[in-house]
């Protein structure tokens, strides 16, 4: 009887496969993942090498402005220094056509 029932199980595992199947792990790439992500990854990274002695303890994106020949994503990063806590607003300009980046500017603010 324990063979029969596995072999309807495997047989119904094999069958509803071909009938209903599974969504390949790429089949929706970005599903959840916010357009600004790649960017956010980019002033995280790009404010460690700027202030290495400091730890980042928020971040939050702020928006996007776009021009006729680029787009602006703008970040706040709350950094914990060795004496003070403080805010670097980081904006990375990016060549939309391109998706490369233009400039990335670092403005700092105590709120």
């Amino acid at each position: 009887m324990r063979k029969l029932c596995l072999a309807f199980s495997i047989a119904f595992v094999f069958v509803s496969s071909y009938t209903f199947p599974l969504p390949e792990a790429n089949a929706v790439p970005n599903e959840g993942v916010p357009s600004y992500a790649k960017w956010g990854k980019v002033a995280v990274q790009e404010t460690k090498e700027k202030y290495p002695s400091a730890q980042i303890i928020d971040y939050l994106h702020v928006g996007k402005e776009t021009t006729d020949g680029s787009t602006v994503e703008k970040f706040k990063l709350w950094l914990k220094g060795d004496t003070k806590e403080f805010g670097v607003f980081v904006n990375i300009e990016i060549n939309p056509e391109t998706n490369e980046v233009i400039q990335i500017t670092f403005e700092e603010t105590d709120r």
